[in-house]
């Protein structure tokens, strides 16, 4: 069959090449059209409960998180020349198109009860233009004694000062968030420079939008690096410039399909996506090694082209396509899970691992067929003295010390099993940074100054219309949670209709902070008529009464807690969300209260734990699905056990060095198994495909075939490792973490398989042929 399909390709060689130089001048122009992903990770599904209440929330309240914050360290902020430069840059920030508020010191307002009118009125703290010092002194002492503020824009003990700026939820979601957040960056800068001070920036938009920068910058490095490594050593190789440009072509076409794909299935470039273009030159390049290969033995044989051509598709059809198969398993099985980003991932990365497939079998031998016949240079490689002797190694080890490579493998199992057991399941949801990173160290700025900028979020709703204001309990309650919240270390006091009434009782008392507290049943029937908040002409925009109608919905049934916390992991986030339910549980009975904890911490947790047991499961079903192609393609359960082992051992290896060297498992992390599997299991099909074909020409001695089998597979098989292991640890130079760990691990798991593939697997044919004598 595969002969004939060889005859078919270059009978037909050139409407087959116009037909492919179509297809691919199209998907080309659909890959040019591929857009970034400016969402956040879509981890959970669209109906999971905690998505669906996340996104009602948003509904009803907005983003929760889009505030850009900008910190400084400093006991002269209310210097005059520092405080003038702090005013003149919330000014300029106010003026950027896609901020919506800005909440800081120079904004800050204070309330002021108008007896004649029975108001309070929201006034600036603050005056408008260029302040003296003194103005600036005596608006400071007001400040100061406000202590809604404190905790929110100012850390008392550390002078630290916290400047929020919100950023339309429409730029979040678009390419135009790029310049917002840039132009932000840049006038924070500019305020740095001119007070000789350090400024330190963080919040999810500006983590969102430098993560989807590096992420694209990263895309295109790694695929010109994966590309040029890839040409070098096959240079070094072939000794052949048109092998060469071959090769790259086939990858070239492979990527470009693979963009093509992920713009008509109306994917966009995420984290994930990202790493199929290089992985598609990776995987592309064994096709081409061993095509190739296989094409320069069959012409050395007969002196043929056409009959070489012919026998390279006859012979490395059916191993390709099943190389290519396994690969596709190893990625299509996160289509699989219920994670959204993963989904995409494995449609894109599998459909086009087969396309690759595709395109290998009709460009390699099409092309070739136009091309001189390989002259001796190019084929000297098939002769490698210095590769033939490590061969003539393995070959003896496999032969002769059987027992010696079973007891080794045992105990390196072992040892990795050890490690196993040392693994642990955590992840961030800024991750993957390095610990100098500028994100990573802004971040930390705040959770050690603000406690944290990751949002948080508790509703709290009564069973009554206007039940929030009507039940006086409630509010008490919810200050009770308030100050449950405060007393926890990785959470910040959360703002809420209870510190507005706070505010409101201690400007009905003139000011005076020690009446910074709850209303009492008391003082209500007084203030009732001073809680209808009414602002000045000119007061800002972002004044008490905007601050304050945020936390309750038009209904008056349900108020909101806003909490900023740390970014504390997937391992204590969850033991943080128990604590404050069983708080919220006692405080809030079921029967008059429904209590819901939302918000990006929350969708973060669910999201990490779906695609982390989502991964696990992808590697099971990669193991079914890649057995049964095993078992159709050989037919005997002996040789699927023979070509399992060999390729299980180096992932155990893979997770054992993860346990004793402290990674942890992640989702960036867990990707390593199957895509690792995926590919080298393509060294087991080329090396058990070949003793098959070997094997009737040997007699049917299993010795002969295996020395056979390893002569001549084990040069294209080093090869192609090598190839793979290079183009892998391209992705070690990431400023991602997770996509450096996918690099070195996965080239890891790369090199123990070429090893078991080429000791153990022999050894383990040659004792179960003779077992089955026996």
């Amino acid at each position: 069959m595969w002969r004939k399909t060889g005859q078919f390709i270059l009978s037909y060689r050139w409407p087959l090449l116009i037909l492919l130089a179509a297809a691919t001048a199209i998907m080309g122009y659909w890959a040019s059209k591929v857009e970034l992903s400016y969402e956040f990770s879509r981890a959970i599904p669209v109906n999971h409960p905690a998505n669906v209440t996340y996104q009602a929330f948003k509904q009803k309240y907005g983003q929760d998180g889009n505030l850009v914050v900008i910190g400084v360290q400093t006991d002269q902020l209310f210097n005059e020349k520092i405080f003038n430069q702090y005013a003149k840059l919330q000014r300029d920030l106010k003026q950027v198109a896609g901020v919506t508020d800005i909440i800081s010191v120079p904004s800050a307002i204070t309330l002021l009860r108008d007896s004649a009118s029975e108001k309070l009125n929201a006034v600036s703290i603050f005056p408008a233009g260029v302040l003296s010092q003194q103005q600036v002194d005596s608006a400071r002492d007001v400040f100061l004694s406000l202590p809604f503020y404190e905790g929110l824009l100012y850390n008392r003990e550390t002078r630290a000062w916290l400047m929020g700026v919100s950023v339309d939820k429409n730029v979040m979601n678009s390419k135009k968030r790029n310049d917002v957040v840039e132009k932000i960056r840049s006038l924070a800068t500019n305020f740095g420079t001119a007070t000789s001070q350090e400024v330190h920036l963080s919040g999810l938009p500006l983590i969102r939008t430098e993560m989807a920068t590096r992420i694209a910058d990263e895309m295109k490095w790694f695929l010109l690096g994966s590309v040029v490594l890839s040409a070098l050593i096959l240079l070094v190789f072939f000794r052949s410039v048109s092998s060469m440009f071959l090769s790259l072509a086939v990858v070239i076409m492979g990527v470009l399909f693979t963009m093509g794909t992920m713009h008509l299935l109306h994917y966009k470039i995420t984290l994930l996506t990202a790493l199929i273009p290089p992985l598609i030159v990776v995987i592309g390049i064994p096709n081409c090694v061993y095509f190739l290969n296989k094409y320069h033995t069959a012409y050395n044989d007969t002196g043929d082209r056409h009959e070489a051509l012919v026998t390279m598709v006859g012979r490395m059809g059916i191993v390709t396509l099943f190389c290519n198969l396994a690969a596709a398993i190893g990625f299509a099985v996160f289509s699989f899970t219920k994670s959204e980003i993963l989904q995409e991932f494995g449609v894109v990365a599998g459909i086009n691992i087969m396309v690759l497939f595709f395109i290998s079998l009709i460009f390699i031998p099409i092309v070739l067929s136009l091309l001189p016949a390989p002259k001796s240079r190019h084929t000297k490689y098939l002769v490698n003295p210095r590769l033939n002797r490590w061969l003539d190694r393995l070959e003896h080890w496999s032969l002769n010390h059987r027992r010696v490579i079973y007891i080794t493998t045992a105990v390196v199992v072992l040892f990795s099993v050890a490690g196993i057991f040392q693994l642990k399941s955590v992840g961030y949801i800024v991750d993957d940074l390095p610990k100098t990173d500028k994100i990573y160290t802004d971040l930390k700025f705040f959770e050690k100054n603000f406690k944290g900028v990751m949002p948080l979020e508790m509703l709290v709703r009564t069973k009554s219309k206007a039940g929030i204001l009507r039940d006086f309990a409630a509010l008490n309650k919810m200050d009770s949670m308030t100050q449950f919240l405060q007393s926890i270390p990785e959470t910040a006091r959360p703002l809420s209709i209870t510190e507005g009434l706070k505010f409101a009782r201690q400007a009905f008392y003139e000011g005076d902070s020690s009446n910074y507290a709850m209303p009492s049943q008391y003082d209500m029937p007084g203030m009732m008529g001073y809680l209808k908040f009414r602002s000045e002409p000119g007061a800002p925009k972002n004044s008490f009464t905007k601050l304050v109608s945020g936390f309750i919905d038009s209904a008056r049934m349900e108020a909101r807690m806003s909490i900023n916390m740390a970014d504390v992991g997937s391992v204590r986030l969850p033991q943080i969300v128990d604590t404050i339910t069983r708080k919220a549980q006692e405080l809030f009975p079921a029967d008059k209260y429904t209590v819901q904890l939302t918000g990006t911490s929350i969708t973060f947790v669910e999201g990490s734990s779906f695609i982390i047991n989502g991964l696990k499961e992808s590697i099971f079903w990669a193991f079914l699905l890649i057995a049964l192609c095993m078992l159709y393609l050989f037919r005997s359960v002996r040789i699927l056990f023979c070509s399992l082992i060999p390729n299980i051992i180096p992932l155990a290896i893979t997770a054992g060095v993860m346990g004793w060297v402290g990674i942890p498992l992640k989702p960036s992390t867990v990707l390593v198994f199957s895509v690792a599997l995926g590919i080298a299991i393509d060294i087991t099909i080329r090396f058990l495909v070949n003793y098959k074909q070997e094997l009737p020409a040997q007699g049917n001695d299993p010795v002969r075939t295996v020395i056979s089998t390893i002569h001549h597979t084990g040069i294209s098989i080093i090869y192609t490792s090598l190839v793979l292991i290079a183009g892998f640890i391209i992705f070690s130079f990431s400023g991602f973490g997770g996509t450096q760990a996918l690099g070195w691990l996965t080239s890891l798991t790369l090199i123990t398989a070429t090893f078991t593939n080429l000791v153990l697997l022999p050894a383990l044919i040659i004792n179960l042929d003779r077992s089955k004598k026996k």
